[in-house]
């Protein structure tokens, strides 16, 4: 009896100890993350209002709520009559003043010149006769043929036709030296300036066609032809479709399970037969809920980090709000640069075909 006895106790102690070391080895298993991490969390999708660059009645909404666009497609125009013509006078002042830009670089034509040497002729000519007319009257007037009244005349006329020589011999000056380098610039600036309107106007024109930013669904159409729209009145309020994510928090127990970069898995009630990849994108640096300051182990075992985990769904059959799963795989540890965060360069190899948006 006393050897049965014995080797009972030694059973007993056997299954205690198999059971300790399964419990010990299960705690280590999940400390070291080799289980996966379960998380439960909503799908969050950044929307966008969508309002035109300009102020102009809408002329016509090409999309109804619920499309889903491409980036650059035309969602909306606003009426751009009064803008046209605007850029028609533009464009006939530029014409205006790109033809005297024109003239004053090409400098006086050779005719105007040949007609200011003409006049110049003619001056010097009328001067001639005055002259010789002074010299006659000033031997008659010494012999009382002529009164010095008449003699003054000729004299004073005299003056009259050698100024007048004197201005066609400056306009002869002129017109060969050609315009001057400060007018020419002006009207090269004038020229710039003008271009410089009507591309201002040009680019008021492309503002009259709204576009989506990117790929998304219209979730609101908020304005409808016949309204006025101005840069501070949402014309479409805009659902996009990526980055699209997964809102869920971690205890602080478990926060050394999870890093930035690590693979994770996204299922649904509503897609039992399918899941969605996904990598943890974002890991709040402070916790949430209170209280605000640890004073107990009790209290800490209650805090929870906001974390967000990306995710890859081309085919837009996650919903804004919808709840899902999250398995973070714990296991798939990468090399980091500092403890809890991956390298950039990590990241970018861990997803290479898809684009990781920021937090916002």
């Amino acid at each position: 009896m006393r050897r049965v006895a014995v080797i009972g106790i030694v059973l007993v102690l056997a299954v205690a100890a198999g059971a300790g070391g399964y419990a010990w080895w299960r705690s280590r298993t999940e400390t070291n993350g080799e289980r996966p991490l379960v998380l439960y969390g909503n799908v969050e999708i950044r929307d966008a209002l969508l309002a035109f660059d300009g102020e102009a009645h809408v002329a016509e909404v090409l999309v109804e709520e619920g499309d889903r666009v491409e980036g650059g497609a035309v969602l909306a125009r606003l009426d751009t009559g009064r803008l046209r013509a605007e850029i028609a006078r533009a464009q006939a002042e530029i014409e205006t003043q790109a033809a005297i830009v024109r003239r004053l670089e090409n400098g006086t034509r050779r005719q105007e010149i040949e007609q200011a040497r003409a006049e110049v002729s003619a001056a010097e000519a009328r001067v001639r006769n005055a002259r010789r007319n002074v010299e006659r009257l000033g031997e008659t007037a010494s012999t009382g043929a002529s009164s010095a009244q008449d003699l003054d005349d000729a004299r004073a006329q005299l003056d009259v036709e050698e100024s007048f020589l004197e201005v066609r011999r400056k306009a002869l000056d002129l017109a060969q030296e050609g315009p001057r380098k400060e007018r020419i610039a002006e009207a090269r600036a004038r020229l710039t300036a003008r271009r410089a309107a009507l591309s201002l106007l040009e680019d008021r024109l492309a503002d009259t066609t709204l576009t989506a930013p990117a790929a998304g669904v219209i979730q609101s159409r908020i304005l409808e032809p016949g309204e006025f729209a101005t840069p501070t009145r949402p014309a479409f309020s805009l659902a996009l479709l990526d980055p699209k994510w997964v809102r869920a928090f971690v205890p602080q127990p478990d926060l050394g399970r999870i890093q930035e970069g690590m693979s994770a898995v996204v299922s649904s009630d509503s897609f039992s037969d399918r899941s969605f990849p996904g990598w943890v994108g974002f890991i709040a640096p402070t916790a949430e809920f209170t209280p605000k300051t640890v004073q107990t182990t009790d209290l800490r075992t209650k805090l929870v980090y906001e974390v967000r985990i990306y995710v890859k769904d081309p085919a837009n059959q996650l919903r804004l709000g919808q709840p899902v799963t999250v398995e973070v795989d714990s296991a798939d540890r990468q090399p980091t640069s500092a403890p809890g965060r991956t390298t950039s360069s990590e990241a970018a190899e861990r997803q290479p075909s898809v684009r990781k948006g920021g937090a916002s």
